[in-house]
């Protein structure tokens, strides 16, 4: 553990509240100190619920130590039943309370609650948020589905004749990215195959629905960072098959609803033939300014990374110049994705590192979490934001899921229109001090409302504002070869510094190829020890590299 200003994930037992306060009938009882208990603010404020997180703390404090904080865990458990009266109680210890050994699941044994008790050992300091997620969801299934078992050895008994094959949903969370809609969409594909929902958790869950899990078919896995070690004890414990597409893209939903459908003994055709998105018609039908052979850089957890990495290729016409994940426990995953795109894998929990490598990358659109909008801002690139974790702005009121039909076409919305936007707040920026454009100009075919008003600049219409002409010229260099620091064979020293004038010139070139000259420039001025780039620099530079 080590601190941060930002970070993706926080400790472990932050991922078991996420389990807690999606389901019904839970409640989590956290030794933790009074630092320790801002959970409240992550729910209510950033997913906006309209009740507190399912979670009690101890809240003890300094002047606590001197005494047995045992027995204020006890007493804490107690309370807690006695208000909330739920189900089953979670127990453990925040990050600074492990370092106390209270043992939090031994005591609560010997109060004798007449409520299941699931102890969770969460190591703080080894381990984070998504990882503590899975761990608490495989614990209560264990605990609830676990006496349902049937014997070892024992062949699972066929499903009646006439009865529709049934799943469980598995892996939706609370603080989810976008996890209620999604399951509204997967629901409505799975009903127009004709499986029945057996069971949907965490979210919406209770206790009692958990020992219900070994009655379904098969699972059907949304989040494999949750639901993947679950499903997997399912599946051992009682010969459940589960699924591996997640349908977030066109191609992806197409390819679950064959996995679903082949697990079900069902036709998929039907379902196949409905299924209308409007992404596959609207990136072929987009002027290819704003789509084709765009860059993009990828960033999230790995379910979210390894769909938008595939959408953006196979769908979008994009090229991924980057991809990664901060949730070390999908690395491999992440590693054979990069290598079959023929990029470097990004595997890192420092918003640092991942910053770095966008602005090496200087991609023209960066798909990520919150993290990396707020990098894209200040490198001036376009972002929109396809994992968590996310801000109150990504839980919209609306319906907008990632999964299914809809969710491809929020997908293309999401990620066309900040390069439309982008080119839309170019083209202002251009023009703005254009004699005949500019914000007080007069309409252009009443000559004599137009010579009345003054230009934005208060120049007259022959000053020497930039030309049209010399963008257009200089936005040239998105065709020219561009060799690379190995090719030149020129050694690495200090950058070269942009004069601000030189930084104005830069900036009316497209926002699309503007990276692209930037690198130029700087090359050209360290090949020839140019200390500071200057508006005669950046032409010689794109004279160069045009021939």
């Amino acid at each position: 553990m080590r601190l941060s200003v930002w970070t993706y994930e926080g400790p472990p037992h932050v991922g078991a509240i996420r389990v807690a306060t999606a389901m019904e009938g839970v409640h989590y009882v956290l030794h933790a100190p009074q630092g320790d208990t801002y959970a409240d603010l992550l729910f209510t404020m950033i997913e906006r619920r309209p009740a507190r997180p399912a979670v009690s703390y101890t809240t003890f404090q300094a002047r606590d130590l001197g005494r047995d904080t045992a027995d204020l865990f006890k007493s804490s458990a107690i309370a807690a039943y006695e208000r909330f009266r739920p189900e089953a109680l979670l127990v453990g210890s925040s990050c600074t309370a492990e370092l106390l050994q209270d043992d939090p699941g031994g005591l609560a044994k010997t109060l004798g609650l007449p409520i299941p008790v699931v102890p969770l050992d969460l190591p703080s300091y080894q381990r984070k948020e998504t990882w503590g997620a899975s761990e608490t969801f495989y614990h209560l299934t264990r605990a609830m589905a676990g006496p349902m078992a049937p014997a070892a050895g024992a062949d699972r008994p066929a499903r009646p004749e006439g009865q529709a094959p049934s799943c469980n949903i598995l892996g939706p969370v609370a603080l989810g990215f976008r996890h209620r809609d999604d399951v509204y969409e997967v629901r409505r594909l799975l009903e127009s195959l004709g499986v029945q929902i057996n069971v949907v958790a965490p979210m919406g869950a209770r206790p009692a629905d958990l020992a219900r899990l070994g009655e379904a078919d098969f699972n059907v896995v949304l989040y494999p960072e949750v639901a993947d070690t679950a499903a997997r004890w399912l599946e051992k414990t009682f010969r459940q098959p589960r699924t591996h597409a997640v349908p977030i893209g066109v191609g992806a939903t197409r390819d679950f609803v064959r996995e679903v459908a082949e697990l079900a003994g069902l036709d998929p055709e039907p379902t196949l033939a409905s299924l209308t998105p409007r992404l596959p018609w609207y990136s072929r039908s987009v002027d290819s300014t704003y789509l084709t052979g765009k860059r993009v850089f990828v960033f999230g957890d790995a379910t979210h990374a390894l769909a938008a990495a595939r959408v953006a290729t196979e769908e979008m016409g994009f090229e991924v110049v980057g991809l990664g994940t901060y949730v070390r426990e999908f690395a491999r995953d992440i590693r054979a994705a990069a290598k079959a795109y023929g990029v470097e894998p990004v595997i890192s929990d420092d918003y640092l590192e991942v910053e770095s490598a966008i602005a090496d990358l200087r991609p023209d659109l960066v798909l990520g979490t919150q993290m990396e909008r707020h990098v894209a801002k200040r490198l001036g690139v376009p972002c929109a934001v396809i994992s968590a974790p996310v801000h109150v702005q990504d839980f919209p009121a609306r319906h907008a899921p990632q999964m299914g039909v809809e969710g491809a076409n929020v997908l293309f919305d999401t990620w066309v229109h900040p390069l439309m936007m982008g080119l839309e707040e170019h083209l202002l920026g251009m023009f703005r001090e254009d004699f005949e454009f500019h914000g007080d100009a007069g309409p252009s075919h009443l000559a004599s409302a137009s010579a009345a008003r003054p230009s934005a600049s208060g120049a007259s219409p022959a000053s020497d504002s930039p030309s049209t002409e010399s963008v257009a010229d200089s936005s040239s260099t998105e065709s020219a070869s561009i060799p690379t620091a190995a090719d030149s064979g020129v050694g690495v020293v200090d950058a070269p510094v942009w004069s601000a004038d030189a930084e104005r010139e830069l900036h009316k070139i497209p926002f699309f190829v503007r990276g692209k000259a930037r690198r130029n420039t700087e090359r050209y001025a360290t090949e020839r020890g140019v200390p500071t780039i200057t508006v005669e620099t950046l032409y010689d530079a794109k004279a160069h590299f045009s021939r």
